[in-house]
Formats: structure tokens, sequence, C-alpha cells
């Protein structure tokens, strides 16, 4: 089941929002039980059978838990209880992800025959499973207390706001609320806010550019002008942006709407002026999970040497591309990251430079990688990667400019243009001037106005959904 979908928004959601605060208000165990039963039944709806995958990732770090909280004292047991806990998250993710690929290129490179079936991939995978493992780390670490009840477990593993796409919740941010949450009518009205400002992110702007980006990739090279190579390429940088970002807003907004507060997951990252400034503002869940669970306890930037830093980034920047699917695409796509971002730390490069001119040509830079970067994330391979650039360069037998351009531009620039604009804290800004100059005893038109924005946004996704619009979900791999 999906945010943006119908079944959702006219069913399940108001249904668990009606139980929670009408029929079980007031009684936070029931509360938290129900929430994990509908959690459960979200994460279901699409193939049950996944469910017991989450169910035995529940059970198995609810033990691993109680074992670190109890060895605490004891280093080496409690270091050997998290190992083996690591041992069974990461098995479950290599299985259902990774085993395949495995064997694919073990055949490949030693010409063997070795078959695995197919194997399902469980959506949102690495995000539950990143959960989990945060729970057990953090409970050695003493920033967040072992939860007793398995059902707690379950909530905080299984929570639907963010279960299928993020943002990963770390266990320390979420340990007190779970049962000692206080709902607001104030959090709930800025969750419907939020909820709504994602759901018109990707509806309304990442499905139409969708449109743009699949028939540029699909399109054979020799019917590809450059124009529209690169009208595919931005149409599919605006589609992954406004698509997760607009998932991470109607997670963190259904988080709030029952008593929850999630990390931001998007800070503008297209305004940035280097590569490492671009992942401080994208996907931050990840960046920061990679950060303190992996970067950190392998020296991070702290170390004697030139070689170790470089290692480190190394095998983050590998482990962030791996994570993303099981595809050399993605691994490229991290390694094309790890060059640059160490470039930029032994360089310097953030700290040179601070004109107008430097710095639009930090911003020039850093897109145009980020770009390059989504092409190869894009592509279904290696070599469709490399011939996709190709045709952004190089004009094939369709030329500079054709008519294929010319038809998209016609049909969906606007919903370019607005990915642009709303891609910039252009929104952000003008809400912040209002906020200044308006009294709030003076704002009420103000509010009116943006009530029946949010209300304007509402009604034209919802009527996209119903007239079958293109609605894709690109983060099956995840």
């Amino acid at each position: 089941m999906l945010f943006s979908s119908l079944v959702f928004l006219s069913g399940f959601l108001p249904a668990v929002l009606l139980i929670y605060y009408v029929f079980l208000r007031g009684r936070r165990k029931a509360q938290n039980v129900f929430l994990l039963l509908a959690s459960l039944g979200f994460y279901a709806w699409g193939e049950p059978w996944f469910v017991f995958v989450m169910m035995l990732s529940i059970i198995g770090n609810w033990i691993f838990g109680l074992l670190v909280d109890k060895y605490r004292a004891h280093k080496l047991k409690a270091k050997l209880v998290i190992t083996i806990s690591l041992i069974f998250n990461l098995s479950i993710i290599f299985i259902f992800k990774y085993l395949m690929f495995t064997v694919s290129n073990v055949n490949k490179l030693f010409g063997t025959s070795i078959s695995c079936g197919k194997i399902i991939l469980p959506i949102g995978i690495s995000f539950f499973t990143f959960q989990a493992i945060s729970y057990v780390i953090d409970i050695y670490r003493q920033r967040g207390e072992v939860q007793k009840n398995p059902l707690n477990v379950g909530l905080y593993i299984s929570f639907f706001p963010q279960l299928i796409a993020g943002p990963i919740v770390r266990y320390q941010t979420v340990a007190k609320q779970i049962n000692n949450r206080t709902e607001t009518f104030q959090d709930f009205s800025e969750g419907v806010k939020r909820f709504i400002t994602g759901l018109g992110k990707k509806i309304l702007i990442a499905n139409n550019v969708a449109l743009i980006a699949n028939y540029s990739f699909n399109l054979g090279s020799d019917n590809r002008s450059v124009a529209f190579a690169w009208l595919g390429a931005l149409a599919y940088t605006l589609q992954i942006y406004f698509d997760f970002s607009g998932y991470s807003d109607m997670a963190i907004g259904l988080g709030k709407m029952f008593g929850f507060h999630f990390m931001e997951n998007f800070d503008y990252p297209y305004i940035s002026k280097s590569c490492s400034e671009f992942w401080r503002r994208w996907h931050i869940s990840l960046g920061s999970w990679f950060r303190d669970y992996v970067y950190i306890p392998l020296g991070g930037s702290r170390v004697s040497g030139k070689k170790r830093l470089i290692f480190n980034l190394l095998i983050v920047w590998f482990l962030t591309g791996l994570w993303h699917g099981a595809n050399w695409t993605f691994i490229c796509w991290g390694l094309l990251y790890f060059v640059f971002i160490s470039v930029e730390k032994l360089s310097g490069f953030e700290k040179k430079g601070n004109s107008v001119l430097a710095a639009s040509f930090k911003h020039i830079y850093t897109m145009f990688l980020v770009v390059m970067g989504w092409v190869i994330f894009r592509a279904v391979n290696i070599n469709v990667a490399i011939d996709y650039i190709k045709t952004m360069f190089v004009p094939s037998k369709a030329g500079v400019i054709d008519e294929i351009f010319k038809l998209y531009i016609s049909e969906y620039g606007i919903f370019i243009i607005a990915g642009l604009i709303f891609s910039l804290p252009v929104a952000k800004k003008i809400s912040e001037s209002f906020n200044k100059k308006i009294k709030w005893e003076e704002s009420y038109p103000t509010a009116f106005l943006y009530g029946i924005v949010m209300i304007l946004i509402m009604l034209v996704s919802i009527s996209y959904l119903v007239k079958g619009a293109y609605n894709p979900f690109i983060y099956f791999n995840f």
C-alpha cells in the first residue's frame, strides 16, 4: 500500500485516525498495539508473506536488545551479541536483496551455473533493517532504554509512516516517544499540512516529470537527440527528488499526526555547492546513519593519515551505493561520490573561493556531477548509462534538437519549471517573510488563503489518482 493511493487516502488512513483518536483515546498501550497491527496490515497489503520476514526481524532484534542490555557491563559479551545481531540483520538483507546479484556475478566470473531461483524483494527491507540495527546499537550505547515488551520493538521497526521509504528513524530519536509522546492539535494540523505538501510533490510534480524521464531512458540512442537526452536527465533529477522528498514529507506529517517527531530527510540539496554539501542535504537520515554507525566507528576524519581517511570514505560510499540496490550502476554511483568527496576533503574545496563567481562555479560543478550521477543511477546497466551520457554530448541520428524534445517541452514544460522553482527554498523564504511582516492577530486572511491552497493541492492530487494517472513507486529496489 502506498501513501499516494486511493486505498490509503480514502480507507486506511481515515480508519486508523478514527480508531486511534476516538475509540482508543487516552489508552497508550492499546494505541501502540493498534498502531503495530495497523502497520503490519499496511505492509502485508501488497504481499502478505513478507510480513513474516518483518516479524522475524522484530522478534530477533527484541531478543538481541534484551541480551545486549543484560551484558552491557561485559564488553566482550555485549560486542558478541552485537556481532551476531549484525550477522542476523545483514543476512536478511543479503538473502532477499543481494543473493541473486551475487550468484549472477559468481557465475559470470567463474563460468559456473549456480541457481538460487527467483527471489522477490520485500519492499522497504533496507529501511526497516537499518532501523532494527539502530535499536540494538543504541541500547548498547545507552542512547535509549531497552524495550521489554516486544510489541513496542515491533512498533518502532514497523511503524507504517516511515516503513517503505524512510526516513530511517534512529531508535534514540523515538525511544521515549513510544510510551511518552504527546498528541496536540498543532502537531496534528502541521502533520496534515506536511502530508499534503508531500502528496503534491509526489503526484503533481514527480509523477509528471517521470513521463519524460521514462520515455527518454527507454528511447534508443539513435532516436534520442542531445536536447532530449538532457531533458530526460533533468526530468529524472527532479523526479527522484520530488518523489523521495515527497514521501519523506508525507512520513514526517503522518508521524506528527500520531505524536511522533522524525528527523528531516531533505534540505534543498539542489542548492549545494559541493558534493559533500549535497550529501549533507540529501537523504539526511541515511547519510547520518552511515556516519554514526560506520564512518565514525572506522575512525572518521580523525585519522592519522590520508590513506586511512580515503579507506574510510571508500567503505562508506561503496556501502551507500550498494544499499540502494543490487546492481553495478548503484555501486558505480556510490563510488563516483567517493572519488569527488575524497578530492574535496583532501583539497579543502569547500573552504576555497567565497566570491559570487566562485560560488556559481561550485554550484554548476556540483549539479553537473549530480545529474551525471542520476543518469548512472537510473540506467538499467553500466553500458546503458555510458550510452545515455554519450548522447548528451555527441549528436546521434536524431541531431541536437528534434520534434520529440519540442513535443515534451510543450506538454510537460510547466512541470519542469515548477520542479526547478520548488527545488529551491522559494516557498520557505516567502513563508518566513510573511511570518516576520504579519502579526498573529492580523494573519487570519493569510492563514485562510494558505488553507485554501492546501485543500486545492489535495483535491487536484486526488483527481489525478481518480483518473488513473501514472503513479510509479521508484523505491522498490531500496
